[in-house]
């Protein structure tokens, strides 16, 4: 399961305002429709290595772009087969179908199936789970190598709802754009390995996938503050604050404070436990604020809240902190960085609806904060309306503690300045990045551990 990095993001809408933008400047959609079926045509033959391919071809435009694939793929010589759902419904698939003169077989049960499957029944433009009947054909070809045009046929692509595809892909070329559905659960490992096919659409760059992960080096002038001050509040679970802490350093801070606990995993973190939060947080070279780790919902947890919020240093807020903060969030100057997990994210935003992206996105206009929606498909949403999706993340970070390891990677990045959603996204990949370095067994720990540095 992958996706390209740092690649455009369109939801359904979207799509079609590109494709109609491209027709004003000159581009028809049919050289659009011949572009994509090539892009097909050409991940079909490396798939297929010489192995006959059948495309099924459903009534809409992306079966035009099946029809098209075939009639090149046939010119390179290649064993190539057409099945048909139905007659083609729009003048674009119909044209592509004419240029096809190749026989058309029935899409039935005694449909024969070959070595590779190319599936362009639906795309994107999928309302409805399949009829039953069809879900049943092309479970049948389960075992063959499919390729799907756009997104595997039984699922939205979009991302909103829940229905499977009866036949997921082992590849997906994404047309133009990726979709929702690639960087989404349920959906994303249903489109195996995601391709992106540059077919002349201007895809805009509100929304994208995680960018590589980048290590950023301080100057030849730096020095511990100008690297970035983070002071890090502990509750009555202080080892998970001390994670914070500890990651803080590790993603690049020069500095760091554990406020609240005698305890630190690292010698270099600065400890105190004698309560001096006022005086912390007047100090103008912290750059950064993080509270939540270890800290459930308390008359101490609200405390400590609103005096980081009157303080007006740029705040991470994680777990009980996030609910603790929500009724003045929008009204304090700053900036802000919250990073819910599911359940917290659903007890915060109960009256939020649609996909992890559209609440995402409501939840950070909402509060005027990046919003860090964790996942194995972590969203980032900025106020402004941008939006990161990481996926695939790394399932090694599904154990306790990670969760911390993020809130204080993100106060690092933000204590060094700059836009926070930037820092969001940076924090995020340096996450996944220091996971993937460790892999099996991994537990928070070591993403703060000297042997990280070793590997």
């Amino acid at each position: 399961m992958s996706v390209p990095a740092d690649a455009p993001i369109l939801t359904r809408a979207a799509m079609r305002e590109a494709e109609a933008a491209c027709a004003v400047q000159g581009t028809p959609l049919s050289e659009l429709m011949e572009r994509a079926g090539a892009a097909v045509a050409d991940t079909a033959w490396r798939m297929a290595a010489g192995a006959p391919v059948l495309i099924l071809c459903g009534p809409g435009n992306n079966g035009g772009d099946g029809y098209v694939a075939a009639r090149l793929l046939a010119g390179r010589g290649a064993a190539v087969r057409v099945a048909a759902l139905a007659e083609p419904t729009t003048d674009l698939a119909q044209a592509a179908r004419a240029g096809w003169s190749g026989p058309i077989e029935p899409m039935d049960a005694a449909l024969a199936p070959a070595p590779v499957i190319v599936d362009a029944l639906f795309g994107v433009g999928l309302s409805r789970p399949l009829a039953d009947d069809l879900a049943d054909t092309l479970r049948g070809f389960a075992g063959r190598r499919v390729l799907a045009v756009d997104v595997p046929s039984g699922i939205g692509g979009d991302g909103g709802a829940e229905w499977m595809p009866p036949l997921p892909a082992d590849v997906t070329l994404a047309l133009g754009a990726l979709k929702p559905a690639h960087v989404l659960l349920p959906t994303a490992p249903a489109c195996g390995r995601v391709l992106l096919a540059s077919i002349g659409i201007a895809a805009g760059a509100a929304m994208r996938t995680l960018p590589a992960a980048k290590v950023a080096t301080p100057t030849a002038a730096a020095h511990k503050f100008s690297r970035g001050m983070v002071l890090v509040f502990a509750g009555p679970m202080p080892g998970a604050a001390g994670l914070a802490a500890a990651a803080a350093l590790r993603a690049g801070a020069g500095y760091a404070v554990l406020e609240g606990s005698a305890r630190a995993p690292l010698a270099a973190i600065i400890t105190e436990s004698d309560a001096r939060f006022g005086e912390r947080l007047s100090d103008p070279r912290v750059g950064a604020v993080v509270i939540g780790p270890g800290f459930p919902a308390s008359d101490a947890l609200l405390f400590d809240v609103e005096a980081a919020l009157d303080s007006g240093k740029p705040l991470v807020l994680d777990a009980a902190a996030i609910a603790a903060a929500l009724p003045r969030l929008c009204e304090t100057p700053g900036q802000a960085i919250l990073t819910p997990h599911e359940g917290e994210f659903a007890r915060t935003f109960p009256d939020l609806s649609g996909s992890k992206i559209d609440r995402a996105r409501a939840a950070a206009v909402r509060t005027g904060a990046v919003v860090v929606y964790k996942g194995a498909d972590t969203i980032i949403a900025a106020p402004d309306g941008r939006v990161v999706a990481a996926w695939p993340g790394s399932p090694w970070l599904a154990t306790a503690g990670t969760g911390d390891v993020l809130a204080g990677a993100c106060g690092a990045m933000l204590a060094r300045g700059g836009d926070a959603f930037d820092a969001a996204v940076a924090a995020v990949g340096w996450h996944i990045a220091q996971a993937a370095r460790i892999g099996p067994g991994l537990v928070a720990d070591d993403l703060v551990a000297d042997d990280l540095l070793k590997a």
